[in-house]
């Protein structure tokens, strides 16, 4: 397989894990921010998580840098556009792209703002490029809850016009689906879809929470429903799909190897699955290494590509239209 030309979906990217590390040192010097080192392959090195990070704490260090210049609309719109551009030149035909708009706040941006920059830089890029796309608001899970109504309240001006979804995201505590049931219906209500980060860090249970109590249609990850038979009879009895990132995986140690990540098993045995990127800079990875990755690692046929990338448009949060237009490609 010719794994560039290979149509894509990524259904699970983070817009502050994805940030070119030329940009981070244009953006400080245009705002006057003191950067460790001018050098770029010193910035990339900050930006970029070890292949073998003791933890997931470890790797979610990465997201301070860029953070620290994503605190103007300019910036803002700029990161995102340049993140579609990076993905429609490996042939990305649909991207999902996440982020926390409460940690864009930091030098007096409203959230309105936040997330009309991003929805900005994106149209921006699907005008140039032969790429489609959606914005999923994550609400980080260590944050104050009383934040939450509003992140919901100001991107639902954007709902089927650039914004979709309604994420958790962050450092995973067992049992952490309790204490956001109230925010999920709020967020249904207003027509936001639900894709929650859940059973990445070896806690399968949450992932049964995720679906059957915040109503998830999809989890970020999900890997640990291996080992607990009823979040593993949940998702394929309810048909929720898994957004896999397997190199991400490998680094945070929620799998040790990537030939133990449990993708192959969960495809075969009809479980939904997709191969998506995670963070494209601090996974120092492209759609185009994961599909090759899991193929190769896997052994896994043109056929078989070609069923998880229907599964991915299938299960993505675009309008019919855009599904249609996406399967015309496989």
């Amino acid at each position: 397989m010719n794994y560039h030309n290979l149509p894509k979906i990524d259904l699970h990217c983070h817009l502050d894990g994805s940030v070119r590390p030329e940009t981070i040192i244009e953006l400080a010097r245009e705002q006057n921010i003191t950067l460790p080192s001018d050098d770029i392959e010193t910035i990339r090195s900050l930006m970029i998580a070890p292949e073998t990070c003791q933890n997931l704490g470890e790797y979610l260090l990465r997201f301070e840098l860029p953070l620290s210049v994503m605190q103007t609309e300019e910036a803002i719109e700029r990161i995102s556009f340049e993140v579609f551009e990076d993905a429609a030149k490996e042939n990305v035909k649909y991207l999902e792209m996440r982020y926390g708009p409460m940690l864009h706040l930091n030098k007096g941006l409203t959230l309105d703002q936040v997330i009309r920059s991003a929805v900005k830089g994106m149209k921006r890029a699907e005008a140039m490029y032969d790429i489609k796309g959606n914005y999923i608001l994550s609400i980080l899970r260590h944050m104050p809850k009383e934040t939450i109504k509003s992140v919901l309240d100001a991107g639902a001006a954007y709902l089927n016009n650039g914004v979709v979804a309604f994420d958790l995201a962050g450092g995973e505590a067992d049992g952490f689906c309790h204490e956001f049931i109230p925010y999920a219906q709020y967020a249904i209500e207003k027509g936001y879809r639900v894709t929650i980060h859940a059973g990445e860090q070896g806690c399968g249970q949450n992932v049964y929470d995720a679906v059957s109590l915040l109503g998830a249609e999809r989890i970020g990850h999900g890997i640990h429903i291996k080992g607990h038979a009823d979040a593993y009879q949940l998702v394929k009895q309810d048909s929720v799909t898994l957004e896999t990132c397997p190199s991400s995986n490998v680094q945070t140690k929620a799998v040790d190897h990537l030939k133990n990540h449990p993708i192959k098993a969960f495809y075969k045995d009809n479980v939904l699955i997709t191969i998506n990127t995670d963070n494209r800079t601090v996974s120092n990875t492209t759609m185009t290494d994961e599909v090759r990755k899991v193929c190769e690692q896997f052994s896994l046929t043109a056929e078989d590509y070609a069923a998880i990338y229907k599964t991915s448009v299938d299960n993505s949060f675009a309008t019919d239209a855009v599904k249609q237009h996406l399967l015309s490609f496989i």
